[in-house]
């Protein structure tokens, strides 16, 4: 079990005679392992070694006793640990570098077909398991392979230091449970805003790695579709991502501090800053209602208290109102 950290079968049958035991002599441990002599004290030679058992005394009859396991071994874990993603990263730049070989010989190799629902979910977790600065989406209604509450890898990433941006068409917002999921991944770092429609499905990963689905949606057929590598094309869907960044509406997790502007005493909670995201993005009252869990009305009186509160007869006046005050 323990070989993967340096500790050898014999050492590990060993060290737990010991704990099991908690004190024993050279021959107590010879007589219950049955082990010839010589062996006991090679192994525990080794075990001295390794920091899991004293130094000899003076006493060579002197009972032995184990000493705590998790220092040495949780050093060792943690040095094989550090060695792994070492490797890995080196794969990742080993794998870059045949793919750019492999292109600059064969055009074929910027574009890499990935056919079927299971395949491509997996292909998304290995490029994000494997992203090192940045990761763009565009997140359409009804995924075709991986929906928001299974991607665990985001949270992975995010935790590492890897940024995501991310822009959801409005219609997903009105899909049970999306918000919660959206709200999850703002409140872990992920940068979300909302867009009327989005022309494609696609995944941009430390811009170097494409995907983007093959199929229109309602076509029907097998999910397919296109790893892209670096390339102009790459270059492209980089600006397309770009060019609809910069109009999509900002979304924020009620758990986001607002910052307002001085002299401005009025400051939305959590539930109007919810209210207030999902308004600006267009959503109806009634899914608005929906997804808050109260009636139209409701919805209505709140937006209308805020209108007052920003000083605004319209809803577009309070729209840019939330805005200008860093509502939002």
């Amino acid at each position: 079990m323990f070989e993967v950290i340096g500790l050898t079968p014999a050492e590990e049958q060993l060290y737990r005679a010991l704990v099991r035991l908690t004190a024993a002599r050279v021959d107590e441990l010879v007589e219950r392992l049955r082990w010839p002599r010589t062996e006991v004290l090679t192994q525990l030679d080794a075990l001295r070694g390794k920091g899991l058992v004293p130094p000899a005394g003076a006493d060579p009859d002197a009972p032995l006793r184990p000493l705590a396991p998790d220092v040495p071994l949780g050093a060792a874990l943690l040095r094989r640990q550090e060695a792994l993603e070492t490797a890995r990263a080196a794969v990742n730049q080993l794998t870059e570098e045949y793919r750019a070989g492999m292109r600059r010989h064969d055009a074929a190799h910027l574009v890499e077909i990935v056919r079927g629902a299971g395949a491509l979910r997996e292909r998304l977790r290995d490029l994000q398991n494997g992203a090192r600065d940045e990761v763009l989406w565009f997140c359409r209604a009804n995924p075709l392979a991986m929906v928001g509450q299974d991607n665990l890898e985001e949270f992975d990433a995010l935790a590492r230091g890897v940024r995501y941006r991310a822009i959801y068409e409005r219609e997903m917002l009105l899909e049970p449970g999306a918000l919660e999921d959206l709200e999850n991944g703002v409140r872990a770092g992920e940068q979300a805003r909302v867009l009327d429609r989005l022309p494609v499905r696609l995944a941009i990963v430390d811009a170097r790695t494409a995907i983007c689905p093959l199929v229109p949606d309602g076509a029907g057929g097998e999910t397919s579709a296109a790893v892209i590598g670096r390339s102009q094309l790459l270059d492209a869907l980089l600006a397309l991502f770009e060019s609809h960044w910069r109009i999509a509406t900002p979304l924020r997790s009620t758990g986001t501090p607002v910052h307002e502007p001085a002299g401005d005493d009025f400051r939305p909670d959590a539930d109007e800053t919810r209210l207030l995201a999902l308004f600006v993005a267009g959503v109806p009252d009634k899914s608005i209602a929906s997804q808050l869990g109260v009636s139209r009305r409701t919805v209505q009186r709140r937006l209308a208290d805020l209108m007052t509160a920003a000083g605004v007869d319209t809803r577009p006046g309070l729209a840019f109102q939330a805005a200008r005050r860093g509502w939002l």
